[in-house]
């Protein structure tokens, strides 16, 4: 499993995430459609190209298709392609997607979002290999394997009548569920650290270390965005704190939001915008100058008193050329 690049970048400590990515290994050598669901963030692409890398068809090519992202009128000639003439425009031959994805493997992200009117050749594909592009009269095989992903429930979909049935039937026979964050604790903190062992690193910095009350922030957050929302955290963090001390001020203001109704009170003073609005700039500005003055210009300690590393009060210091 350990060989496969994609699995190893949906690492866990966490039991039933660690099954999970057996089940993606195991699956990946067969030749099964898969459907991979899961919240935002949770890395249902990097499960996709570890199956796709697993598989018999490694050395094909990977097609991923966006289906939220391709335009409803377009969305068939993208797909299946189209001959000279089939609509205005239509000035020559052109493959889709599923004849690209021929002898490899077709991806196919955000399925909830693909059109009704496309689901039932989606199903024909999926049945018989059979394909036919807008404008032509017969139907071709392709050899693919699909893999589909989707946030949404596509069995209320099915209930509503805007999914059909027999495509979900379909696809469900191997599903792999990808457990969102907040469900995977124990990932929490361990993945946290590796993000910022690996920015840190990338950008030649020292690792921002977080206090005992930030720390207990983030095992509280529900983490919304999954994975991907700890990562651009971390990425913030050793952009803006190189080498730092991060406490609850230095968290991004809906964690801190969250945390203060979930505790009962702030958990720190509060700033209320004027109507009118304020120059952020000048709002900076001032504040280092006051921090300096409390300091007697000494700048490690005005530095602590914003909760800033010495060397990203430096850095501002210099911004707004401070003596």
């Amino acid at each position: 499993m350990n060989a496969n690049p994609y699995l190893k970048a949906l690492q866990s400590q966490s039991p039933r995430f660690e099954s999970t990515l057996r089940s993606i290994g195991l699956v990946a050598a067969t030749e099964a459609t898969v459907l991979i669901t899961g919240e935002t963030g949770t890395g249902k692409e990097l499960a996709a190209r570890a199956i796709h890398a697993g598989s018999p068809r490694s050395d094909r090519p990977l097609v991923t298709v966006n289906c939220a992202t391709i335009p409803d009128d377009l969305a068939e000639s993208t797909l299946f392609g189209h001959r000279r003439g089939a609509f205005t425009g239509a000035l020559s031959d052109q493959p889709g997607l599923v004849d690209q994805a021929h002898g490899g493997t077709l991806f196919l992200d955000e399925l909830g979002e693909l059109p009704l009117s496309l689901q039932a050749k989606l199903l024909r594909l999926l049945e018989n290999g059979e394909t036919r592009a807008v404008g032509e009269a017969a139907t071709r095989r392709v050899d693919l394997r699909v893999v589909a992903a989707t946030h949404r429930d596509l069995s209320a979909m099915v209930a509503t009548g805007s999914f059909r049935a027999d495509l979900y039937y379909r696809l469900a026979g191997v599903p792999v569920e990808l457990l969102a964050l907040r469900d995977r604790q124990g990932d929490i903190e361990w993945l946290f650290n590796q993000f910022l062992a690996e920015n840190a690193r990338q950008a030649g910095v020292a690792i921002p270390r977080l206090t005992a009350r930030a720390t207990g922030v983030l095992r509280r957050h529900r983490w919304p965005g999954n994975v991907r929302e700890l990562k651009q955290l971390a990425e913030r963090l050793v952009i803006f704190h190189p080498g730092g001390v991060v406490d609850v001020e230095a968290l991004p203001a809906d964690m801190r939001s969250a945390e203060q109704v979930e505790r009962g009170g702030p958990i720190a003073p509060g700033f209320v915008l004027p109507e009118g609005g304020v120059d952020l700039e000048a709002v900076e500005s001032d504040l280092l100058r006051q921090a300096l003055a409390q300091t007697g210009g000494n700048k490690s300690r005005a530095a602590r008193l914003l909760s800033l590393s010495r060397d990203t009060f430096l850095y501002r210091l210099k911004k707004f050329s401070i003596e």
